[in-house]
């Protein structure tokens, strides 16, 4: 789905490698941390050969800083193994390009393919992941050729990536996936397996292409179609999404399709529409995981609208079917912080990041601090999202999105247009062309901004962020009236989308007066 600020995470002490004996090499964390920690020393030593000026130094300490942040990005998910259990499966379908593979989002029920024997979808619907990867592990040591368990093995490493913020289960993922191709070709568990890997790392069109395969071979394969809706809806493909919604609806109803159903709808502006199914989707669900996503993704809704009281109804609803589902506990911070009781939100968000250090919740809690003041508490936020980005793209992630988001706010505008312009050209979406535009806003290049603006704006999606930026570049580019409509429509559609974002769009009209 897009981003809302968002794809969350926790940790576990790693389950022992399939393949016997420790591999060579540092791992992607230590790689990227021992990559970061050279840049630092040569940032360093440069200060101290030109003298130890006030730029040189910032730029020593701006590295000190990224090798620190990797340091406590790899930490706090160490930190964080074991607080959260099967309940917060999917919390990252609620950033971009999360696709659901066999939990919260998907139905709370398992891998959606044809099961070949080995592969129980049971292993992804509820226990502990962590312990369920182990078992498979131990069933593969006694039964290398069972295809359907490496299957399954890649889509529980696709999930450990996703919940427990740790890329670097990725490639463990790929090697999975792969060696149940090469003992079944095309088996359309694998090649399922291999669209949601595709799509976690922000390969949407790899992700379609997996999907259309798995679905030549399995046409009612669940997880396939609910994948290519998915892949069609962050390529900005959103009539193709909406055509390939309804042909899931009348291959396999259920919450999964339901809930991208709503999700195609809300992008076309019909919140009403949007809304509708997820109540019937939760009226409908039964099992704990069903009933929390769905509530969340209602308390998203509403928050969206500006409805923070129902927002937090729903989200006190998932919150009270599954406790440790994170997307709920962030979005009752921002609904809190949206009503005033930043403290509130503060607590929230601090147990968010503790669990899960991803970018959506890095940032809110660090324009959290912000707004209260604590600039030394924010950057610390902001610098994790680096950190987390280096990780990521290390292990085969596209973060450029998460990057270009990140830096045109709290961090460098270069970039963030480097980011946002490599984003835009992979793919066109409602979220790219906001981020490409804010980005070109940021660098002060507002003439070329104002289509992205509006662009981003034009498929009925109600944004309130969107139309914050869309109104400050129309104001930028002489475009006063506009802008101002803008601005106002942003603040009552959510007037508590940002902290930080409303506080400047209430201070630009005040001043517009």
């Amino acid at each position: 789905m897009a981003p809302r600020t968002h794809d969350t995470g926790q940790e576990r002490q790693a389950t022992r490698p399939l393949r016997p004996g420790p591999e060579t090499g540092p791992g992607p964390a230590e790689g990227a941390e021992n990559a970061e920690s050279a840049k630092s020393a040569k940032s360093a030593e440069s200060a101290r050969s030109s003298g130890g000026t006030d730029s040189t130094r910032e730029v020593a300490a701006s590295a000190a800083r990224r090798v620190a942040a990797v340091r406590r990005f790899r930490d706090a998910g160490r930190r964080a193994r074991g607080l959260v259990g099967c309940g917060l499966l999917l919390a990252v379908a609620l950033s971009a390009g999360a696709v659901a593979v066999g939990s919260v989002r998907d139905g709370g029920g398992g891998v959606a393919v044809a099961a070949p024997a080995g592969a129980d979808p049971a292993l992804l619907a509820g226990g502990d992941l962590d312990a369920q990867v182990a078992g498979l592990q131990d069933r593969l040591r006694s039964q290398p050729r069972d295809y359907g368990s490496w299957a399954t093995l890649g889509l529980a490493y696709v999930e450990q990536a996703r919940t427990q913020g740790d890329p670097s289960r990725y490639p463990q993922a790929e090697r999975a996936l792969r060696r149940s191709l090469e003992l079944r070709p095309g088996n359309d568990a694998a090649l399922a397996g291999r669209a949601a890997l595709a799509a976690a790392r922000h390969d949407f069109t790899g992700a379609l292409a997996d999907a259309e395969r798995a679905l030549a071979r399995n046409p009612y394969s669940e997880r396939a179609l609910c994948s290519r809706i998915d892949a069609l809806v962050e390529l900005g493909r959103y009539a193709e999404a909406d055509r390939a919604a309804d042909l899931a609806d009348a291959r396999r109803p259920g919450i999964p399709v339901f809930t991208r159903y709503a999700y195609v709808r809300e992008l076309r502006g019909d919140v009403t529409g949007a809304r509708r199914v997820l109540e019937q989707a939760l009226a409908s669900a039964t099992a704990r995981g069903d009933v929390a996503y769905v509530a969340g993704q209602l308390g998203q809704l509403a928050w969206n609208q500006g409805d923070y009281r129902g927002a937090l109804r729903h989200y006190a609803r998932a919150l009270a079917a599954d406790d440790t589902y994170l997307p709920a506990l962030e979005g009752r911070a921002r609904a809190r912080a949206a009503l005033g009781d930043r403290a509130a939100a503060v607590r929230d968000l601090e147990l968010v990041v503790s669990r899960a250090p991803l970018p959506g919740s890095l940032v809110a809690l660090g324009e959290l601090y912000e707004a209260g003041g604590e600039r030394e508490k924010a950057r610390e936020q902001y610098d994790l999202v680096g950190a987390w980005a280096a990780l990521a793209r290390a292990n085969g992630v596209d973060a450029d999105l998460d990057t270009a988001l990140a830096a045109a706010d709290h961090g460098d505008a270069a970039t963030a247009l480097r980011a946002a312009r490599a984003e835009w050209a992979r793919r066109h979406t409602v979220h790219t062309a906001d981020a490409l535009a804010w980005a070109l806003h940021i660098s002060g290049r507002d003439a070329e901004a104002l289509p992205y603006a509006r662009r981003a704006t034009a498929t009925g999606y109600r944004n309130a962020s969107f139309l914050y930026h869309r109104g400050v570049i129309e104001r930028a580019t002489g475009h006063s009236a506009e802008g101002r409509a803008s601005l106002t429509a942003a603040l009552k559609l959510n007037p508590g989308f940002s902290p930080l974002g409303a506080r400047a769009a209430r201070t630009a009209l005040e001043a517009g007066r």
